[in-house]
């Protein structure tokens, strides 16, 4: 299975960056997972919808030149549908058994994504009602996608 992490901006902290290092290697074993940063736009602490939405729009034509069409995409938003890791498990293993084997996620900036892209999403996932930097979403997914290969192969990681 081919998997494309898009993120919008780049990781800075080093802690952050191990992590992701560290899950991707583990991941080797069951996937070929790549992640791809698209830069993130300027943003003002005091911004008009009008402006945010500029802002949004941008950062998603920057998104959707790293999607192709064979792609499954799954967006990560506070307000997709509540996932847990058997239920993770489960769609990568089913897009997998139907032959969907090129599956994109996609991580917002620290405004979220633009509505298009929720809306032209496969699938829009969250793993909780909380709010994260999006820069600790990325190492928190690539632990489910892991722990999500783990519990398809039968492994313990998940108890």
């Amino acid at each position: 299975m081919k998997i494309d992490i898009i993120c919008v901006g780049k990781l800075k902290e080093k802690y952050y960056k191990q992590g992701v290092e560290e899950y991707l290697k583990r991941l080797g074993t069951y996937a070929n997972v790549t992640v791809h940063e698209v830069n993130d736009e300027p943003t003002k602490e005091e911004m008009s919808a009008v402006e945010r939405d500029r802002v949004l729009a941008l950062e998603a034509e920057r998104i959707k030149k790293k999607i192709s069409p064979q792609h499954k995409v799954v967006v990560l938003a506070i307000e997709g549908k509540l996932i847990s890791s058997e239920d993770l498990a489960n769609q990568l293993d089913a897009y997998a058994t139907y032959g969907q084997s090129k599956i994109c996620f996609i991580i917002g900036g620290s405004l979220g994504l633009a509505t298009s892209l929720k809306q032209e999403a496969d699938w829009s996932i969250s793993f909780g009602r909380i709010t994260l930097p999006h820069q600790l979403m990325r190492v928190v997914l690539v632990e489910q996608i892991y722990r999500a290969y783990r519990i398809i192969n039968g492994h313990a990681y998940h108890k």
